[in-house]
């Protein structure tokens, strides 16, 4: 029977800052690189209201509009953008085969993995009615809007110690929702946060909804749930952030690439390769630690040079 996968030279799966930014470089570096959109086209940050920490954009952008514009520049350098989800990676044999939307087949000579992260939300309703109305996952990204408000964590682990330090230094305040009696993060984080006047911890607290007219106004939480002194309590807030983790999107690749423990994609030093030979990761889905546009941005371009060198080195 006659082979009719499509084969291409540079594929590349995801569409957030990461993919669009490595699919300008790859299409610079005449690799013609096909990038397929996935789920959430243009990334987590089409769930962001106003992006204010990305260079070059001094009045701040629209999430969704920066991803346009990202989008935009990749076309304009004949970067063949589809629509569609990856549903099966095979990296046995070169070359590499990718399946989207369960039928679809891409060979390719090099693949970048840009499928990011998935924030982890507690699944309340609330969280869907309030996203990006006082909702967030991402402290460094939202925070400043926040100046001067009241706000609350979620979550007991050094991510959310460390949202809440740096949440601390804009809002007025702070409360920490922690399901246990304790924290789970390092000492060091502990203590800065237990001596911080700004930061509330409530122990053994969970979050029961949300409420307020036009965004966020307060929470409603239960204390001691399952103990005789249960009791319900609302504490007023402007912003609720979660930081309880992220999910690497990385189930279909797990068979063949090195992942860490949680799994995030391991790189190799400094560079965007994988363990597998012509496949690079860019993006969140290889960044446990900084998760930002900026430095997903930075991946991509990376990932596509990294993806050119490997071409002519196997002399392609």
């Amino acid at each position: 029977m006659e082979n009719t996968n499509e084969r291409v030279r540079c594929l590349i799966i995801g569409s957030g800052p990461a993919g669009f930014t490595a699919a300008i470089y790859a299409s610079r570096a005449n690799l013609s690189p096909v990038l397929y959109e996935g789920m959430q086209p243009g990334g987590q940050l089409t769930t962001t209201t106003e992006i204010e920490n990305f260079p070059g954009y001094p009045e701040g952008i629209d999430g969704n509009q920066m991803m346009e514009d990202l989008r935009n520049q990749a076309k304009r350098f004949e970067a063949d953008i589809r629509w569609g989800v990856a549903t099966a990676a095979d990296f046995s044999t070169k070359p590499y085969k990718v399946t989207f939307d369960g039928e679809k087949v891409i060979e390719a000579d090099t693949v970048i993995i840009a499928t990011g992260a998935t924030a982890k939300y507690l699944g309340l309703p609330d969280e869907a009615k309030y996203a990006g109305m006082g909702v967030s996952a991402c402290a460094t990204c939202d925070g400043f809007f926040y100046r001067n408000k009241r706000v609350a964590v979620v979550g007991g682990g050094d991510t959310a110690c460390e949202e809440a330090e740096y949440l601390s230094k804009l809002a007025s305040k702070v409360y920490m929702i922690v399901r246990k009696n304790h924290l789970r993060a390092s000492k060091i984080m502990q203590q800065r946060v237990l001596d911080n006047d700004k930061i509330e911890v409530l122990f053994e607290h969970e979050t029961l909804g949300l409420f307020g007219e036009n965004g966020v106004e307060g929470a409603k939480l239960i204390k001691r749930r399952g103990h005789s002194d249960e009791e319900t309590v609302d504490i007023a807030i402007d912003g609720f952030f979660l930081a309880i983790g992220h999910k690497p999107n990385t189930d279909i690749f797990k068979d063949y690439i090195k992942l860490d423990e949680v799994g995030y994609i391991l790189t190799e030093g400094t560079s965007a390769r994988t363990n597998v030979p012509g496949v690079f990761a860019a993006g969140d889905v290889a960044d446990p630690h900084y998760r930002q546009a900026v430095t997903a941005a930075a991946s991509g371009c990376k990932a596509a040079i990294d993806a050119e060198r490997y071409l002519i080195e196997i002399g392609e």
